[in-house]
Order: C-alpha cells, then structure tokens, then sequence
C-alpha cells in the first residue's frame, strides 16, 4: 500500500467531483436565489463541510495510512483554525462597504473561487521549491542532517508572525480604510466604480455608460486579504507534508470551502471568540518551531495534530468563560 497520495487517482478525481458538485449546488440550487443567510442554515452547511472532509479523510486513512491521515487532519484544522481569524477581517470588510447581508454570500462564494486558484499555486509552486533548496548533508554534533532553507525561513517568520500575532493590539483593523486595499485599487484603476450597489451584479450600466459596482470593489478587497491570510497559514501546513502537496491542498480546500457557512454561523458571536488570537499565536509559534528543529528532532504528525487540537480547544473553551457580553467593552 503507497503512503504517497498522488498514486491514489481515484482519491483525487472523487475530491474533484465532490469539490465541483458542492460548489454547483451551492451556487445553482441552494442559493440561486439571493438571500441573507440564517445561523440554521449556515450551522446545516458547517455540518455538511466537516462532515466531507471528514469522509475525505476516513478515505485517506483506508487507502494511504494513518500517518497521512493525522497529516490531512493536522493541516486541515491549522487551516480551518487560521481562517477563523480571516472571519473577523471580514465583517470590517462588509461593514465598511455596506454590504447588504442578503449579498454576502456571493461575495464569499466567488472569494473562495479565486482562493481555490491561488491556493493551488502557492502550495504546488511552494513544494517545488522547498524540494529545490535542501543543502547538502553534514554532520552536527555527530549527527548527519539535512537544512532545508525554505523550510527554515518559512519556521523562523512563522515564530515572528505567532509573537506578533499574540501581541498584536484587537483594534488594529478597525479603523483601517478598506478602500485603499490593493484589491480595491486595482478595481478602481481599471474601471469606474458606481457610488451604489445594483442588486448582486458586479456591473451596472447609468446613463449608458457601463460601469462596475461597489461589490466587485469588495471581491476584490477580500480576494487580497485571503491572499495576505495564505502568507501565514501557507508555510504553516508546509510544516505538516512538505513532500505531498496534494495532502496539503485538499485539507487546505476543505478548510476554506466551509469557511462561508462558518462565517454566517460566528458571524453574530463573533465576540464569544476573542482569546481565540492567542491560541492561533501559539499554533503559529509551533509550527514554526517545529520547521526549525525538523533536522535535529522530528515532530510526529499525530503529536502536532494533539497539540494543534489542545490548544485550539482551550482557546475556545478560555473565551467561552472569560468573553465580555455582546455590547460591553472587554
């Protein structure tokens, strides 16, 4: 039996299948009509979302082994945890803009999209690289090693990015002026941009003239934070299969793929999660240290993924106990 994802076709074409069929019928069937998302309904989408990725990787265990399975489940958690600090962006996003709450949903739609894109590149690309930047071996304290130098940067920023992270101040983001995102400066550079939204179209025509809407604007803005997002939780699950990119990019999908339904399930209780930051700071710092000492000391898969699964646990649990109530300052 392979251990390597790749030789298991069949795996890979059922993820495809599922992916593509999931994304039509979310878009074509369920929500072909806009309106505002309810909890009810975004808690039966969070369910249906885990529930496959848990399939996917039941599948994974059965044709690939339990190491590969603790790898899909360790990468999938680290991102699907990661992604939750993506939910409080945004909220400002949408708030900012104005965006009627029966629209969010198209907007996440077509964000996931481009993640599913970009996502592809970064982790496929970033295993090419990393297969390319080992340094020849040597011996260290009597023991033969081998650096990798990717690996090593991406650890060293994923501790820098984990302490700033946890001392980073909760009303950075704000303030912030989302309309001069990159996103929303390439939107602007190209096109003019209606001053009101039409209804869930990118484009709207006034007085003959075509020309985009807000909500292209917000795409935008939000396609450029998930990009700023993957700079973290990218090299992070490069930590878990550096060599199995597809290990990486299905858990990596089904993490974001049920990040919509996630964001109109928090969306309202939001606050009840705010010790959650430093729990991801710690998950980053980690990572990070794990890349960095994987020459000397390797760190199991099934250990990350009970630490990784620990502290999320008692970050959630310490802002269930310790969170403000809605409405008072903390």
């Amino acid at each position: 039996m392979s251990n390597n994802l790749i030789d298991h076709p069949g795996v890979i074409t059922g993820f495809a299948v599922v992916v593509v069929v999931m994304l039509l019928l979310d878009l074509g069937v369920f929500n072909k009509k806009v309106h505002a998302v309810s909890s009810k309904e975004a808690a039966i989408w969070s369910v249906v979302w885990i529930s496959l990725s848990m399939i996917f990787s039941g599948v994974i265990y059965l044709t690939s082994g339990f190491e590969k399975f603790t790898q899909f489940q360790s990468a999938y958690w680290i991102e699907k945890a990661l992604s939750v600090d993506n939910l409080f962006v945004f909220i400002l996003v949408f708030g900012f803009f104005n965006v009627p709450k029966e629209l969010h949903h198209k907007v996440l739609f077509w964000g996931i999209i481009g993640a599913l894109v970009f996502r592809a590149i970064f982790i496929f690309a970033g295993v090419g690289l990393i297969n390319l930047t080992y340094l020849p071996e040597m011996t260290v304290f009597g023991e033969l090693i081998r650096i990798n130098v990717v690996l090593l940067i991406f650890g060293l920023f994923l501790i820098y990015a984990g302490i700033k992270s946890g001392l980073a101040n909760d009303h950075d983001d704000e303030d912030k002026d989302f309309s001069k995102s990159p996103g929303a400066r390439l939107i602007y550079k190209f096109f003019k941009v209606s001053k009101e939204f039409d209804g869930a179209k990118f484009f709207t025509v006034q007085n003959g003239v075509r020309l985009a809407t807000p909500l292209l604007v917000v795409v935008a803005v939000i396609e450029f934070t998930d990009l700023l997002f993957a700079v973290d939780s990218i090299p992070a699950i490069f930590a878990i299969a550096p060599d199995d990119p597809l290990i990486l990019y299905t858990s990596n999908i089904f993490a974001i793929l049920g990040l919509r339904a996630l964001y109109f399930l928090l969306a309202n209780f939001i606050y009840m999660f705010s010790l959650l930051k430093y729990g991801l700071a710690v998950i980053l710092a980690f990572i990070g240290v794990k890349m960095v000492i994987a020459p000397f000391y390797h760190i199991s898969s099934p250990l990350s993924l009970s630490i990784v699964g620990g502290v999320l646990v008692l970050s959630v649990v310490a802002s269930l106990v310790f969170s403000p109530k809605k409405g008072v300052e903390g």
